[in-house]
């Protein structure tokens, strides 16, 4: 390894260009912007490595990347990554232009840099090396890419449902994680659900002049009447049958979040709080973040918000709701709770659409795949590797936990000032640098597993 250690040295600013390149190419899925070109420069890349690799069309949807090389072992392990972006709005917020890819004080600017270009670059800049300096892969590489992430993945599960055997493996690496507060590189065993919907209410066919407030019924105050069901102030939701299928944490996942290193204090300080909610702390805090299902108000619309006055009764309300669902929710199940709550509560009115809907996944702590990532980690950085037993996030690897006991978890170059998703997104030079050591190593010590 020490070989393609210094090759990544040797040739570090070429792959930086590189990333750049990429990251200058928008790839906006909800926008459709860039899609096309974006999967051109990929592939390219991938038949550059010798990648017997292919653009598959997706009827209705955006193409997905398959790629594969042959290594020294039989066994193989699956990247799964996407090239899609979210839209770089607001503007006005960047300090960079967004597809700009500046660096700036150690650090690359660009929207998609952190989610998820710099992970795909790491590892297909990982196998460049790999193949330069010693000529074969230590074990076989598949690469899954696609191109619809950022708008809830719509057409994923169907063609892996349609692809099993192309896709089969001993092992996945997920799109991306990052370095804890305290500096040390996290491998993420899973991913929480998500249900994510829009309430609405109508209290009739037109506004009102607010005078009328006596005798006409409002649909903002009708809204909040209904939110005000779902959860109490301890932060418990209040939806009947919420909670009963959660499946209880095991002793083993216990003992690893309890050797998780504390990120309270610089989480507090970013977040401008002084506590957390219900004032957790220690296992208390991180077993309510990985182990808990939420239900989060993303966004209240109703009647008039913008500057001045304006007095009127608004006669429709909307508020966009996510519930993030652990081990073994289902979001169809929780749709149907919610509804009866409502309707128990006298909110009949109160109408459900559903945005998107992805179930929760998680790879048991005691795999054996652990293993390789901790000792793979600890060639590549000065800092033990943190197990985050589940991501407090989301993603479609569902797809795939859904048919196949093979061990998935998510590495990569980001840190907690990424700001995935946000203006000024970025990585840190050296964490990339880092990120590609980190999946050679890898690849060595998956062969020996």
């Amino acid at each position: 390894m020490k070989k393609t250690f210094e090759y990544v040295d040797k040739n570090f600013d070429g792959m930086i260009s590189e990333l750049q390149e990429i990251c200058r190419q928008p790839s906006i899925a909800a926008q459709n912007i860039g899609m096309e070109e974006t999967a051109e420069m990929i592939l390219k890349k991938m038949q550059e490595l010798g990648m017997d690799s292919k653009l598959i069309p997706l009827e209705g949807g955006f193409p997905v990347l398959y790629g594969e090389i042959k290594g020294e072992s039989d066994k193989t392990i699956l990247f799964y990554n996407h090239y899609d972006v979210q839209p770089p709005e607001p503007l006005d917020k960047w300090t960079y232009e967004p597809f700009g890819a500046e660096i700036h004080n150690g650090k690359l600017y660009a929207r998609g840099v952190s989610d998820n270009k710099g992970a795909l670059y790491s590892r297909l800049q990982a196998i460049e090396s790999i193949l330069k300096t010693r000529g074969k892969l230590p074990a076989n590489v598949k690469f899954l890419i696609e191109g619809e992430e950022e708008i809830g993945s719509p057409n994923l599960e169907k063609f892996v449902l349609n692809n099993k055997e192309l896709l089969e493996a001993d092992a996945c690496i997920w799109e991306n994680a990052f370095k804890d507060e305290n500096g040390h590189p996290m491998a993420r065993l899973g991913n929480k659900g998500m249900l994510y919907l829009e309430l609405r209410a109508k209290t009739g066919n037109t506004d009102f002049h607010s005078r009328m407030a006596p005798v006409i019924p409002n649909a903002a105050w009708r809204l909040v009447w209904a939110l005000s069901t779902l959860k109490n102030t301890k932060d418990e939701v209040l939806i009947e049958g919420f909670y009963d299928r959660i499946r209880p944490v095991s002793d083993e996942e216990l003992e690893v979040l309890k050797d998780m290193p504390s990120q309270e204090e610089k989480l507090k300080e970013r977040a401008g709080i002084g506590e957390f909610i219900n004032g957790v702390t220690s296992l208390d805090f991180t077993n309510r973040l990985y182990n808990e299902p939420t239900c989060t108000i993303c966004g209240i619309e109703s009647g008039y918000t913008k500057e001045g006055q304006k007095t009127v009764l608004p006669c429709t309300a909307m508020a966009k709701i996510d519930f993030r669902l652990v081990v073994d929710q289902d979001p169809s199940e929780i749709v149907q709770l919610l509804r009866k709550h409502l309707d128990k509560h006298g909110f009949e009115d109160i109408e459900i659409h559903i945005l998107s809907e992805a179930k929760p996944a998680k790879t048991p702590v005691t795999t054996p795949f652990v293993d390789v990532l901790r000792k793979s980690a600890a060639i590549a950085y000065d800092k033990p590797l943190v197990i985050e037993t589940t991501s407090a996030g989301t993603g479609p690897r569902y797809v795939f936990s859904s048919w196949t006991d093979m061990p998935i978890a998510a590495i990569g170059p980001g840190y907690p000032g990424s700001l995935n998703h946000a203006p000024d997104e970025n990585i840190r030079i050296e964490d990339y640098r880092e990120a590609i050591k980190h999946v050679i190593a890898l690849l060595h010590c998956f062969k020996e597993m």
